[in-house]
């Protein structure tokens, strides 16, 4: 979807509403995907609409250069195509079925992190310390090595020098209804349902 341009679309689930029971509940799946993330695909599309000369940037660009443009204009793509990335790349990466990081994800994970465990806990630690709404993400830098980053709102990471390769949703509407304030228990249910070998496609010579 990155290299998407306008006009964008909705994307599908990539599983059924009621595929990652019980970690993330079925009424859950459908607000956040049918309401939420269209919302955000809608607006970027009435902003995009009346600004024709953006028109053919694909999403990525439109996000990475967002620095560049007016400020109203910066601000409205940082929290509308940062909402469609931001969603896009979270339900992208879930999946029911039981995934494994590549052999050469892997070995990038225990060369920057030590282990598969101390990746999880580092990314729960900065999921959790997220002040408000926002996301974590796993991302990679010029020479391949594993970041973690967090970023508010719907704010886009730092695209001109990372690369992203999964991300968990923090705002309450991605947990509420199932884990209430308890953040933490939404984190390592989300752990039992990412997908793997996506991560793995994107991450070099995954």
């Amino acid at each position: 979807m990155l290299d998407q341009h306008y006009p964008f679309t909705l994307p599908p689930l990539p599983c059924a509403y009621n595929a990652l029971e019980p970690y993330i509940d079925t009424e859950t799946m459908r607000i956040h995907h049918d309401i939420m993330f269209k919302k955000y695909v809608d607006n970027l599309n009435m902003i995009l609409k009346d600004n024709p000369i953006y028109q053919d940037w694909s999403l990525h660009n439109l996000l990475a250069y967002s620095s560049d443009f007016e400020d109203l204009m910066e601000t409205a793509l940082k929290n509308n195509g940062g909402g469609v990335m931001n969603h896009y790349m979270y339900f992208d990466g879930m999946t029911p079925n039981k995934t494994e990081p590549s052999q050469n994800l892997r070995t990038a994970i225990i060369r920057d992190f030590g282990s598969m465990q101390r990746l999880c806990q580092v990314m729960k630690t900065v999921a959790i310390s997220q002040f408000g709404s926002g996301y974590a993400w796993l991302m990679y830098d010029s020479t391949s090595k594993l970041r973690i980053v967090k970023t508010p709102n719907q704010d886009p990471p730092p695209l001109l020098i990372l690369q992203p390769l999964l991300v968990i949703d923090v705002w309450e509407h991605a947990y509420f209804l199932q884990y209430e304030q308890q953040r933490d228990k939404y984190f390592d249910a989300w752990c039992n349902v990412i997908d793997w070998e996506k991560v793995s496609a994107r991450y070099p010579a995954g």
